[in-house]
């Protein structure tokens, strides 16, 4: 399953997203902000972002970094799509 994640530049935890997907071995396509990607285009898959990362595992919205971390550790989700374990 492919991660998503809406970043910008000098954001540190934007840089924990990608490193606790890296970590969970989650393939991830960034878009970042100022680099081919544009707030308005962050507005429209997330109307109601405030900040970043905004983040996406395969079409599941999952929000920023705490609530990514949050999900893997409930879930124990890695890089298959899968609880690890399982």
């Amino acid at each position: 399953m492919l991660a998503t994640i809406w970043s910008k530049y000098n954001c540190s935890y934007c840089d924990r997203a990608k490193a606790l997907l890296k970590a969970r071995n989650i393939p991830f396509e960034e878009k970042k902000i100022g680099d081919g990607y544009t707030k308005e285009e962050l507005l429209e898959a997330v109307p109601d972002a405030r900040s970043v990362p905004q983040i996406f595992l395969g079409e599941k919205y999952i929000g920023g970094y705490d609530q990514l971390a949050k999900y893997i550790d409930e879930t124990g989700f890695n890089g298959t799509g899968h609880s690890i374990g399982t």
